[in-house]
């Protein structure tokens, strides 16, 4: 009966660990953080986070599920890579964390009004459309995303910008009318189909 007990607790304390390693990309190094906490210290953007990531690794083997994926933590990955680098065991902490964003998302997890995952979709979803990135409709949008009034302050305040990319021919209005395009943008949306299929089947499979 106790070793029955034991083996009980033990995986009730392993299912989150376990969840990640099967939905998050590379979530398996999780186990292999040592606490060193050079990751957070490299980091731009280190006295920003609410749980480092050497504390968020912490959290998914003790199981903490809700709170790490409502975190704010891992949409503050600027991909900077500092943290990979200097990793004393090479752990691909970035990729972990931009993991663990998708999976929130996935699961709808999202904290409110979170700023980068605002980014991530229109990008994706201005990537999508042809192909290629459209820059002008991408960042009028990025600058319109709060609301019309903050738009109009953002325009105002990078118009000299936006001037001086017309100039140069680094923008075009053309853009405006749909822009440039791949060649086979139906081969294109049929990878990406392809690719949420086998996405799908994974989520299904692992029961996330």
């Amino acid at each position: 009966m106790g070793n029955l007990n034991t083996t009980m607790i033990e995986k009730y304390r392993n299912s989150f660990l376990h969840e990640v390693e099967a939905n998050v990309e590379e979530g398996e190094w999780v186990k292999m953080c040592m606490q060193c906490g050079v990751c957070s210290g490299s980091c731009p953007l280190g006295p920003h986070w609410d749980h480092p990531p050497q504390e968020l690794f912490m959290m998914i083997r003790a199981g903490k599920r809700e709170e790490v994926l409502t975190s704010s933590s891992m949409w503050m990955c600027t991909s900077c890579y500092n943290c990979i680098v200097r990793c004393p065991r090479e752990l691909p902490i970035t990729h972990i964390m931009h993991g663990l964003a998708h999976y929130a998302k996935r699961l709808g997890l999202v904290p409110e009004n979170q700023q980068t995952e605002k980014f991530a979709q229109l990008f994706w979803d201005n990537l999508t459309n042809t192909g290629r990135v459209n820059e002008l409709k991408l960042g009028l949008k990025l600058y319109f995303m709060n609301g019309f009034g903050e738009g109009i302050k953002m325009s105002l305040k990078m118009q000299d910008v936006g001037l001086n990319m017309l100039k140069t021919g680094r923008m075009s209005p053309f853009e405006l009318l749909g822009g440039h395009s791949i060649k086979d943008k139906t081969g294109f949306h049929a990878m990406l189909q392809k690719a949420k299929e086998l996405e799908d089947a994974k989520i299904a499979k692992h029961g996330a």
